[in-house]
C-alpha cells in the first residue's frame, strides 16, 4: 500500500454535498489535487458520464445519490467501482449508512473491486438541520418527522470529513468498515432542545406516521420517487436498530467525536437559523 502524494489526483463524487464539499477542500488544502464530480458532468444514471471521472485518478470517494439503499445502488456500485480499478484507482473509499441492510448490498461492489477500500458507516448527519431538507423546518419552528421517540448518535460531518479524508490519503485502513456516531445518543426532542438553546428560538419536535410524513413531503415538492424511499428508509432505521455508539471516530482520528451541542452552537453562530 501507498499513502496519496502530492503529485497525484483524487476523485471526489458529490462535490457539492455535505460530506464532498469538505472533503474535496481539506484534500486542497493538504495540496493534493482533486478533480471534483458532481451533476451534471458526473451522473450516476448516465453511464457515459464515468469513464472521464476515473481516467488519470489514484483514489476516489465515494457518495451515491440519493442513498446506498435506493433500487440500483448496488448495481451502480459494483459497476463504477470495477470501471475505476481498470482505469488505474488503486483506492476507494465509500460513503454508507449505519444499519441499512440494502447499503451493506451495495457495499459489496468496492469490497469485490480488487482496490484498496475503506467503507464509512455514517450515523444520521447533525448537519441535517442546518444544511439540508430540516432546515426549513427549524426555521419554521417544528421538526416533523417519522422517529418516535428513538434516539440517534448525530455525527457532525466534519468527523466524517476527517475519517474519509485520512482513509484517502493514509495507509492503514484498507479492508476497514468503520461505523461513526457521535459521543450521546438524543432523541429528535433532544436534537430540537439543543438547537433552540443554540439559537435563542423555540423549536420543537413532533413524531408523526409515516403516511403523515409523506404527505408532507408531497407538499413540500419533493419527488414522489424520493419520498416513497426516504419514507421507506426513515421508518426502518429509525426503529431503535442504531441506538448505540462507536469509538471508530477516536479509532482512527485519536480524538473524541464532537458532541452535537458543540455542532449547535457553531451553527448558531454562523447565523442560519436566524433567516
Amino acid at each position: 500500500m501507498t499513502e496519496t502524494k502530492n503529485n497525484e489526483t483524487v476523485l471526489v463524487l458529490g462535490a457539492t454535498g455535505k460530506t464532498g464539499s469538505r472533503v474535496a477542500q481539506r484534500l486542497t488544502e493538504q495540496g493534493i489535487e482533486v478533480r471534483k464530480a458532481s451533476r451534471p458532468g458526473f451522473d450516476w444514471n448516465d453511464r457515459s458520464t464515468w469513464t472521464a471521472a476515473v481516467t488519470g485518478i489514484s483514489a476516489a470517494y465515494l457518495t451515491y445519490y440519493p442513498d446506498l439503499a435506493f433500487p440500483g445502488a448496488a448495481e451502480a456500485i459494483r459497476d463504477f467501482s470495477k470501471l475505476a480499478v481498470d482505469h488505474g484507482v488503486r483506492r476507494l473509499v465509500l460513503l454508507s449508512g449505519r444499519g441499512e441492510e440494502e447499503a451493506v448490498v451495495s457495499e459489496q461492489g468496492v469490497r469485490d473491486s480488487g482496490a484498496e477500500w475503506t467503507v464509512v458507516r455514517a450515523a444520521w448527519f447533525a448537519q441535517n438541520f442546518s444544511e439540508h431538507f430540516l432546515l426549513e423546518p427549524v426555521l419554521a419552528g417544528e421538526i416533523v418527522l417519522p422517529a418516535g421517540q428513538v434516539t440517534e448518535p448525530f455525527i457532525d460531518v466534519e468527523d466524517i470529513v476527517d475519517v474519509v479524508v485520512t482513509a484517502l490519503t493514509t495507509d492503514g485502513h484498507d479492508g476497514e468498515v468503520y461505523e461513526l456516531t457521535g459521543p450521546r445518543l438524543l432523541s429528535f426532542a433532544d436534537a430540537a432542545a439543543e438547537i433552540g438553546k443554540a439559537s435563542g428560538r423555540e423549536i420543537r419536535y413532533v413524531p408523526v406516521s409515516a403516511a403523515e410524513f409523506a404527505a408532507g413531503a408531497a407538499e413540500q415538492g419533493v419527488p414522489e420517487e424520493e419520498i416513497e424511499g426516504l419514507t421507506d428508509l426513515f421508518t426502518r432505521v429509525l426503529d431503535g436498530r442504531n441506538e448505540s455508539l462507536t469509538g471508530d471516530v477516536e479509532k482512527v482520528l485519536g480524538r473524541p467525536a464532537r458532541a452535537f451541542s458543540e455542532y449547535a452552537e457553531k451553527a448558531a453562530a454562523t447565523g442560519v437559523w436566524n433567516q
